[in-house]
């Protein structure tokens, strides 16, 4: 087995095989106080990484930093310590007037352009198929849907260029049926079909780039948690 390069400071049997990835940092903290028990077990280039309990289940919170490169460092090096079922749980943009912000998005499939890193990863420009896995995605509607949360269920789109979403990127694809925008998710879903394991997302809407409504952090810190719960409980249903 290769040895993680930028998690260097955990171990094998450090991570869980129920996985919760999310790119800032301080969230990761924040989700962890979720856990029982929680300890650190990897600090090394910001890339924060517990692991603790929850309802007798042993899960693991990381941070993938930002972009589909850093995402997919995180995630290669979280399968190589024993993850089996990762879920994204981040932000995202709103491509839908009703697309509020503190909703919940769900997505069922995320595009992104060809080339980069998935040129690197396909070899060839080539868009793969990034949707999450069916179990996954199910448990993860049956979740939030027994506990009544407001969801959106869709197409997202994971995008390398945050400051290149200009009004006409937001009208291509909100025209196109997508429902937000974000970095992270297609490559997540790409590598674990690739990798073999099992994959989802719940996102929390941070903006909605058609009105240009904007929430602080602390006004999705609920939202937040309820998606944090609804992934918990989620992966517990499925087996690993």
């Amino acid at each position: 087995m290769r040895a993680p390069v930028h998690l260097r400071e955990a171990r094998l049997g450090d991570v869980a095989p129920r996985v919760i990835v999310s790119g800032d940092p301080s969230r990761v903290d924040y989700l962890a106080g979720l856990l029982e028990d929680a300890r650190l077990i990897n600090a090394h280039r910001g890339l924060r990484v517990y692991t603790g309990n929850f309802k007798g289940e042993t899960y693991t919170i990381a941070s993938h930093g930002i972009g589909a490169p850093s995402a997919s460092i995180v995630i290669e090096e979280l399968i190589m310590l024993g993850a089996k079922i990762i879920v994204r749980l981040g932000t995202c943009g709103s491509l839908k007037a009703e697309v509020k912000l503190g909703d919940t998005v769900i997505p069922t499939v995320a595009a992104h352009y060809p080339g980069g890193l998935y040129y690197q990863y396909i070899g060839e420009t080539a868009c793969t198929p990034a949707a999450p896995s069916f179990d996954v995605l199910k448990a993860l509607v049956d979740e939030a849907s027994s506990r009544g949360a407001k969801f959106h269920l869709g197409p997202i789109v994971s995008s390398d260029a945050f400051y290149a979403e200009d009004p006409g990127f937001v009208k291509r694809w909100g025209e196109r049926g997508v429902l937000a925008v974000e970095m992270e998710c297609s490559a997540l879903f790409t590598l674990g079909h690739m990798r073999g394991v099992k994959t989802g997302a719940i996102l929390v809407v941070s903006n909605n780039l058609v009105d240009g409504a904007h929430a602080v952090n602390e006004e999705l810190k609920g939202p937040i948690r309820d998606s944090a719960l609804i992934a918990l409980n989620a992966m517990a249903k499925i087996k690993v």
